[in-house]
């Protein structure tokens, strides 16, 4: 009975021991099940209350147990407590301390921990007999009255107890709790378990997703879905993840982006339009990206990209006062201030400013593949101008931007689907906003020219036969879309992992993935 009163240490015990505490358990489960008890064949249980519910609301709930003439509580029968005192929790109990005839136990529920009072004479000898051969871990169903115990502990005294669901595996010893990642994001429903600052996150997770529907609703934007199955990955520049369909015998892709289809509904006349939804990219796998990940879209007519930048500015404002309680937000050991007016900087000047270069000066690709020989910058033959303007800037600036920045003007060779600026015909009306050196979006004016479209389309699939496996493709219907066309538009993506990121000061984007991409054991 050991187990009862200690946790056991999953990850670090002998596989012999897990072996033998796991049997133990299910011979609990076997004589439960031989006496026509199976907790496994219960259906439902009536749940009146969650943990922080007590808590909050604790003065109307409290209920005061009658003593004798010598101070001590007088076992109160269930039907002598009002209707309204009495609260029915359930959850997975995490530790338990029996001492004779009445025992601690803590309840863990969606919402936090509770302390139990658990008793002989309240409950009887037999179901107290079987609350001490219950374990860690074990699902149970409790009712009684909450009170506050001489420590000012809020706590339930229970007069019911119910096993609902056996758990046939040890939990992790609760000191050092869960700390392997590995284990951690492979076994997410253990983390959540042991780990209450996980559980917050993915509470926070929830949050911010909340609040942007909430916000763009104000916004009157139309939440819709587009297709994941995808003749074309069009819309980003990324390698795809490639499937066969059976049933008509061709092939198709998982999309790697919403652009193309929302695009289609801005044509149709739907005018403010926005999809969350999950993205697929054959790519690595690194602190900031997975295969699979949760972008956001929106297109929005009779605007360009300076609308899009006032939409996004107050979003974030707006998500950190709702989710954090505070626009000045900490990642790591940075302080960072989304009140304020947020920078605003040409890529072209950010580079003039952090590497000393200016590159509106730059009249060729030939001089601009010479600067960059000389600064040890790597590129193809293929690339233009443009392209080492861009790489530049992710050499020298990238790691500059701590607070949150606009960098706009992006040159035409790296935005193929973006409105040239009026003023010089090498850029483009484009915005990326960094903040802790990470792009958190990419927005354009954007490109409503169907023969424009279909030149630069021309150029993709140029640069596709050369090898580059992340180019775009030509797609007809988003063409005829155009052909019929679509009103001035901003258009704006938001990679939604890397802003939970940002909110919840997550190290990793693994931590904001419940179940994020692992390699598969063998």
């Amino acid at each position: 009975m050991a187990e009862n009163n200690q946790q056991n240490n999953q990850q670090n015990a002998p596989a012999e021991d897990v072996g033998r505490l796991r049997q133990v358990r299910r011979d609990k489960l076997s004589e439960l099940q031989a006496q026509g008890r199976d907790p496994f064949r219960i259906v439902k249980y009536d749940q009146t209350h969650h943990t922080q519910e007590v808590r909050d609301n604790f003065e109307t709930l409290e209920f005061v147990a009658p003593t004798d003439e010598d101070g001590r509580a007088v076992v109160v029968p269930m039907s002598d407590i009002p209707a309204e005192k009495i609260v029915s929790l359930a959850g997975r109990m995490m530790s338990k301390r029996v001492m004779g005839k009445a025992s601690f136990a803590n309840l863990q529920d969606r919402d936090g921990r509770m302390q139990l009072y658990v008793s002989r004479n309240d409950l009887g000898d037999e179901a107290y007999a079987d609350f001490k051969k219950m374990d860690i871990g074990d699902i149970i169903g409790v009712k009684g009255f909450a009170f506050r115990t001489k420590t000012g502990e809020i706590s339930v005294h229970v007069k019911e107890l119910t096993l609902l669901s056996k758990s046939l595996m040890p939990l992790p010893e609760k000191f050092h709790g869960l700390t392997d990642t590995e284990i951690r994001y492979r076994q997410r429903y253990v983390d959540l378990i042991m780990n209450e600052d996980v559980k917050e996150t993915f509470k926070k997770r929830s949050a911010i997703l909340r609040e942007i529907r909430n916000f763009l609703a104000e916004r009157d934007f139309l939440e819709v879905e587009t297709p994941m199955l995808v003749e074309n990955a069009g819309g980003a520049a990324a390698r795809p993840f490639i499937t066969h369909y059976n049933a008509l015998d061709e092939e198709r892709k998982l999309r790697i982006s919403l652009e193309l289809y929302l695009k289609r509904l801005i044509v149709g006349g739907l005018e403010r339009v926005y999809e969350i939804g999950r993205v697929f990219r054959n790519e690595g796998v690194d602190t900031r990206h997975n295969p699979e990940f949760t972008l956001m879209e929106l297109y929005q007519a009779y605007t360009d990209y300076e609308g899009m930048m006032e939409l996004t500015e107050s979003m974030f404002r707006y998500l950190a006062e709702k989710v954090c309680g505070t626009t000045l937000i900490k990642y790591g050991d940075n302080e960072i201030d989304l009140g304020k007016p947020f920078e605003r900087l040409t890529m072209n000047d950010a580079i003039k400013k952090y590497a000393g270069i200016d590159f509106d000066a730059v009249k060729s690709d030939e001089e601009a593949k010479a600067i960059a020989k000389e600064h040890n910058i790597e590129f193809e033959d293929r690339h233009t101008k443009g392209d080492i303007i861009n790489l530049f800037f992710e050499e020298y600036c990238e790691k500059n931007l701590i607070q949150p920045t606009f960098i706009m003007d992006h040159p035409l060779a790296i935005s193929p689907l973006t409105k040239k600026k009026p003023t010089d015909p090498e850029k483009v009306e484009r915005f990326e906003l960094f903040i802790n050196t990470w792009e958190m979006c990419n927005a354009y004016s954007e490109l409503n020219d169907p023969i424009d479209q279909r030149e630069r389309f021309a150029a993709q699939d140029a640069n596709a036969a050369a090898g580059d496996e992340e180019a775009e493709h030509t797609d007809e219907d988003f063409l005829n879309a155009l052909e019929v066309g679509m009103a001035p538009t901003g258009g704006i993506g938001y990679g939604i992992d890397r802003l939970c990121m940002l909110l919840t000061d997550s190290a990793t984007i693994r931590d904001v993935l419940l179940f994020p991409t692992l390699k598969s054991m063998k």
